[in-house]
């Protein structure tokens, strides 16, 4: 087995060859299992609908968000069993539901066993088992950018599951797609086995890790809480957008196989038009004004969507604004997380942000699907519409992002006293905000302004430890 068990480099070099394995190996897997829970989305309200059951867009709402549900409950949970049983252990536990639930759902013939099979997909929590993983494999000076690897590698997962959905429904059907998601798991444990290192030492990260002495601490602050509703807001209104877009696009003479025409454009076209604003926001300070304006844009779309809906092409434009949105929100609310979160309770933060991400897309999936049932598609439109503006709302009393960045740094042992003493030093440092030193994990973690800190004084600091 590999191992990452090797002479630790400076702090500062670039990544070593087994870190870089690691981040491009656990982005993969990441990748590969994401790419499994997407790629039904732009095509499955059609499919369902003609199944025994699915005559009800309840249930196939309930079917489209149900991996939300568990995936919600059990992610942190996960990562707590990933500290005492390994991390490799509950990845492949996950990877294992994940697939045994795809091919309950390749097998389905009616929407109930589809809902089984979503559910149990779900139950495969292995996301903060793998986040763990990726911080025992790393340093803590590059421990960002594989973080942010796998931020990337999520993107391209959604947008081209966008793209090959339709075009996989129209060569092996739903069965094919479901049987394809349990294969991807299979590759992904593939990879974990054989190319992923075994970390040398496993330790709880507070960086990266939900904490249960944390959770009181994170729930009281406001503007983490907005944050939160955010992400649950975004996702809800995604999952209600796949309960009523597919339909639009068919009623207006595009048959399934080709929405792939429709998503394609739009989702380059997204990622280019997203980089202009969130340029803007970080090198001029604008942080709020575009995350109230991306809110604002997606609430236009769902208003575009409800007026003008007449065509392919009305239909798409909407869809291009919403997913230039989309892809800023998506891509701000992390950062803004991170910002806002004390150090100390910066991966409980984080995990309690990603179980809500998943809990609001269950909701979305299902109340999008209850409303489609009851009051029609248009009412669809007017839940994302009043979310978006309620969102608006609670967005509107958050403070301003402060310009900082999150550094870490490794530390050699330390006792309790002299962690305490460095922590008080690095605190008088300028340009720094906020300051953690961690004896147990041997890592230090500043919160720093963009402008005015000094990385060189907390080099020379670091050096007399």
């Amino acid at each position: 087995m590999i191992s990452a068990a090797e002479p630790t480099p400076k702090s500062g070099d670039s990544m070593t060859r087994l870190e870089l394995r690691a981040s491009l190996g656990l982005a993969s897997v990441y990748g590969l299992r994401m790419l499994g829970l997407f790629i039904i989305l732009p095509i499955f309200a059609i499919y369902a609908e003609h199944l025994p059951g699915g005559e009800s867009h309840l249930l196939i709402g309930i079917a489209l968000g149900a991996y939300g549900l568990t995936q919600a409950i059990l992610q942190i949970p996960a990562g707590w069993m990933s500290d005492h049983y390994g991390r490799k252990p509950v990845i492949y536990a996950g990877l294992i539901l994940f697939a045994i639930g795809s091919l309950i759902a390749a097998s389905a013939d009616n929407i109930y066993w589809i809902i089984a099979g979503r559910i149990v997909q779900g139950a495969g929590a292995i996301n903060a088992a793998v986040m763990a993983l990726t911080a025992d494999l790393t340093r803590e000076d590059h421990r960002t950018k594989a973080m942010a690897l796998i931020g990337m590698t999520i993107g391209v997962s959604f947008a081209v599951s966008m793209v090959l959905s339709p075009l996989l429904y129209a060569s092996i059907g739903m069965h094919g797609i479901f049987t394809m998601t349990a294969v991807l798991a299979v590759f992904a444990m593939i990879v974990v086995a054989f190319f992923i290192p075994n970390p040398a030492i496993t330790r709880f990260h507070s960086d990266t890790e939900a904490s249960s002495k944390r959770f009181r601490e994170v729930l009281r602050n406001k503007d983490l809480l907005r944050l939160d509703f955010g992400i649950f807001s975004l996702h809800a209104i995604l999952m209600s957008v796949f309960m009523q877009v597919p339909f639009l696009l068919r009623d207006n003479g595009l048959h399934a196989v080709y929405h792939w025409k429709v998503y394609l454009p739009v989702m380059l076209l997204a990622f280019v038009f997203m980089v202009p604003p969130m340029i803007f926001a970080d090198k001029k300070g604008k942080s709020k004004e575009v995350f109230m304006g991306a809110i604002s844009l997606a609430a236009l779309a769902q208003l575009t969507l409800f007026v003008f809906h007449g065509s392919v092409l009305s239909i798409a434009f909407a869809l291009l604004m919403f997913f230039i949105a989309f892809n800023l929100l998506e891509a701000m609310l992390p950062s803004l997380i991170s910002k806002t979160a004390p150090l100390a309770a910066k991966g409980t933060a984080m995990g309690i942000y990603s179980s809500v991400q998943f809990m609001g897309a269950f909701v979305g999936a299902s109340a999008g699907g209850f409303l489609m049932q009851h009051f029609g598609g248009n009412a669809v439109l007017i839940f994302a519409m009043v979310l978006l503006l309620l969102w608006l709302l609670v967005a509107s009393g958050m403070r301003s992002p402060a310009a900082v960045r999150t550094r870490l740094y490794p530390l050699p042992p330390l006792n309790e006293a002299a962690a305490k003493q460095l922590q008080s030093s690095l605190m008088k440092l300028n340009g720094v905000r906020e300051a953690m030193v961690v004896a147990a994990e041997q890592m230090v973690s500043i919160k720093v302004e963009t402008s005015g800190f000094d990385e060189a004084s907390v080099a020379q600091l670091l050096k007399g430890v």
